[in-house]
């Protein structure tokens, strides 16, 4: 009975939509969407009238905590109008930053901002952890309903963070766990999995000291205008850029080198017109994974990842090049990822979507193209609707289309799909596609509505994809 529920409650959803669904027919569609899109993402203004941190009692030796001088810069700053707050040559060592409205920290070539391993330099704020809402310790640089906010300059953000500081609360012995730690983060992910099932407050789940639930680095929340330009970020915590539920966001030419447990380079959740170039991602897990909440949580607030472009980035070590998902609860659509460079013996995936039965949502309308890989170890385009437990919400993955995809040495497969035979990934699309080095050319289940053009694997055409 169970079996045939599921199915009918995937019917249910694509009868529901199917008035609005329209899967692409050639290349030019999504690539005149691609266009219209970036006229409509544009970086915030700035007043021009600089604030140094310096003079407001900042010291950048590496050693005096500077919370108060960040503080006091950013709030001068946004009161008069706005502008950049500066931050010049030298280490400056400080607690949690919150980013006001209209201020631009500008991190100058030579400067780094250097966070503090105390927990207690990070106050308790809403916030999103692993897709689920709750009160925790706040992100590195934080914000929330803010606009015209942006950080800037060819300095370093420095999350200090190591086996002993932060990375061991994962709880993996790789990362500093062991038994006579105190730290560990699976009791409070459990309760908050538990809290969120139960459809608890988000602002009465309230974790922080004791719990060990690690921050992530940057997270503006619910706010417009994000910019980010050209720094270089390092040694996370956890997840490194994470805007949530923000509007009009703009990453270009940012480097992202980190290598702890969950170091996701970029996450947008729940973003509404995204745009990243020109970036470099050298991560300890998914270079770029586009989030949008898990289970309850997601399907709540029922707002998707919308039309992001990722456009001109370099991948390196990460378990996935492009990523959706898995707290995709809420939904994706529209997602453009062109001109991409992947290489790396530690990249399993470069085009990756994957979700499960507890999360449920439409994945729909993902564009690849123009993308080069040098090397990866599972496939290159993977689809998975099994990757945590089941439930009762079959997702839906359907409109996507991969062109122009050249692959030097590849993995085990090309192409690697786990669906649910009551919700097929449907109008899968390949076009001049030339993979070499697989072991296998393919494993695949429930498949629909499949267009092979000029595919090749190890020489071979490839022109169908037969379970």
């Amino acid at each position: 009975m169970k079996k045939y529920a599921l199915i009918l409650f995937a019917l249910i959803i694509s009868i529901s939509v199917s008035g609005q669904y329209k899967p692409w027919t050639s290349p030019e569609q999504p690539l005149r969407e691609i266009n219209t899109l970036k006229k409509q993402i544009v970086k915030p203004d700035f007043r021009k009238k600089d604030y140094f941190v310096t003079d407001f009692g900042a010291i950048g030796d590496g050693k005096t905590k500077n919370t108060e001088a960040f503080k006091k810069a950013i709030e001068k700053c946004s009161a008069e109008g706005g502008g950049r707050v500066i931050v010049p040559k030298g280490v400056f060592l400080t607690g949690a930053i919150y980013l006001k409205s209209n201020v631009n920290l500008h991190v100058s070539e030579g400067a780094t901002i250097l966070f503090s391993q105390d927990s207690n330099d990070y106050p308790i704020v809403f916030t999103r952890w692993e897709g689920m809402e709750c009160m925790n310790y706040s992100s590195l640089i934080y914000a929330y309903e803010e606009e015209n906010i942006a950080v800037t300059g060819k300095g370093t953000l420095d999350g200090n963070s190591d086996n002993d500081h932060w990375w061991f609360w994962c709880g993996a012995k790789k990362y500093g766990w062991n038994e006579s730690r105190p730290g560990r983060q699976n009791p409070a992910r459990a309760k908050l999995h538990e809290y969120m099932a139960q459809k608890k407050d988000p602002r009465e789940r309230i974790f922080g000291d004791g719990y060990y639930l690690r921050p992530n680095f940057v997270q503006p929340y619910k706010s417009k205008n994000f910019y980010m330009a050209d720094v270089l970020v390092k040694n996370s915590p956890m997840w490194n850029l994470n805007p949530v539920l923000c509007e009009n966001v703009l990453i270009e030419r940012i480097k992202v080198i980190s290598h702890g447990p969950n170091n996701d380079g970029f996450d947008p959740e729940s973003c509404k017109n995204v745009w990243i170039k020109d970036s470099y991602f050298d991560t300890g897990d998914d270079c770029i994974a586009i989030k949008s909440g898990r289970d309850e949580d997601g399907r709540g607030i029922g707002k998707p990842a919308e039309n992001h472009i990722i456009e001109n980035c370099e991948m390196k070590d990460g378990h996935g090049g492009v990523v959706i998902g898995s707290e995709i609860a809420g939904g994706a659509k529209n997602i453009y990822a062109i001109g991409n460079v992947m290489d790396s013996k530690n990249l399993d995936r470069a085009l990756r979507i994957k979700t499960s039965s507890s999360r449920g949502g439409i994945i729909e309308n993902v564009f690849f193209y123009n993308t080069k890989v040098g090397a990866y170890k599972e496939a290159a385009v993977r689809f998975n609707m099994h990757y945590e437990k089941p439930g009762n919400f079959i997702p839906t993955i359907r409109n996507v289309w991969v062109e122009n995809m050249v692959v030097e040495k590849g993995g085990k497969y090309a192409i690697l799909s786990d669906a649910y035979e009551s919700s097929p990934v449907t109008d899968f699309t390949m076009i001049n596609a030339k993979i070499n080095g697989v072991e296998i050319p393919y494993k695949v289940d429930f498949l629909r509505n499949v267009t092979l053009k000029n595919v090749t694997v190890n020489g071979q055409p490839l022109t169908d994809l037969k379970k």
